[in-house]
């Protein structure tokens, strides 16, 4: 029995994984969750209640994990990120650096830290994992050097000690327990709630250019899987994407049709968006590990909208 720590267990991505990788009953899962209740799971999981701002909390939690997913963060969606741009950095720089000296300290096998795609540059190539120049879009740029901080303290960890460490910067993650929320979730999961809201029109801020990469949260968590499996290098970084553009335009136009809703989409220029373009190359992790993904954006559409029915009200 492998002992698997998931932080941030009741959260968007640490719920999916968290439900993902208990079906595999050679793991005993540990399930961290801080303000809001514990889910109905399998019995393998575990859960503990801990404020992972506080050190010792934190060595007490981590004792004795063989694996260690960090996906417990301070998460938001572009109305956050441009009216309130510090909102990423502090906390997450705080129990980040407290979790992965601990894991050195406790002598975790391998630790998992889902990153971001936040630091690359604006392109309308698919972006590889060397592509980051460490010019940050001003939009982007405290969650982006926060990342990149942790990352290489998460490098320097790997050096100390026999901890393996990976690194996933993922694209635009979307699926099940999403916030779906207008002004925190990301572009995805508040356009999906703005379709099956909408009754005659649909607003989208910006121009709709924007072009981004859409990957569904079955596909992230098959990813782990993988590393778990097969990764081999002590310190690894990969891109984890749909490897697809999709521009804003393109995503509205096939969440209406699939949503078989008569709407008229209305883009809005005047309200704040980010001016940014990016999908990813992940031939690394196909090499390395096996991973590429299974659900195209159509497939993914339509599972999504399913589960919003549902599940959202």
């Amino acid at each position: 029995m492998k002992k698997i720590l998931i932080c941030g267990a009741t959260g968007f991505i640490g719920k999916n994984i968290t439900i993902g990788l208990s079906k595999n009953k050679n793991y005993e899962i540990h399930a961290v969750r801080f303000k809001r209740p514990a889910y109905k799971t399998s019995k393998n999981v575990k859960w503990h209640k801990v404020d992972l701002r506080n050190s010792s909390s934190v060595d007490k939690l981590i004792k004795g994990m063989d694996i260690v997913i960090q996906a417990a963060a301070t998460t938001s969606g572009s109305k956050d990120i441009v009216s309130k741009p510090y909102i990423h950095v502090t906390d997450n720089a705080v129990i980040n650096s407290y979790m992965f000296r601990s894991a050195y300290a406790n002598k975790v096998k391998h630790f998992i830290f889902p990153s971001c795609t936040v630091m690359y540059p604006s392109s309308k190539k698919a972006t590889k994992e060397n592509d980051y120049n460490g010019n940050i879009i001003d939009k982007y740029k405290g969650a982006g050097e926060t990342k990149v901080y942790l990352e290489k303290i998460a490098k320097f960890y790997s050096m100390l000690s026999e901890t393996k460490f990976t690194i996933i910067r993922h694209s635009n993650i979307y699926g099940p327990h999403d916030k779906y929320d207008l002004d925190k979730s990301h572009v995805f999961g508040a356009t999906v709630t703005k379709v099956m809201k909408a009754k005659d029109n649909l607003e989208v801020w910006g121009d709709g250019s924007e072009i981004r990469d859409f990957l569904h949260a079955d596909d992230l968590v098959n990813f782990i899987k993988k590393a778990i499996l097969k990764q081999k290098r002590q310190y690894a970084i990969y891109n984890c994407g749909s490897g697809k553009a999709v521009t804003i335009k393109q995503l509205c136009n096939l969440m209406v049709k699939i949503s078989k809703k008569p709407l008229k989409i209305n883009f809005n220029k005047n309200k704040p968006t980010i001016a940014f373009d990016m999908y990813l190359n992940c031939n690394k992790a196909k090499k390395e590990l096996g991973w590429e993904p299974k659900i195209n954006i159509e497939l993914g559409i339509k599972k999504t909208i399913s589960w919003w029915k549902n599940n959202i009200k």
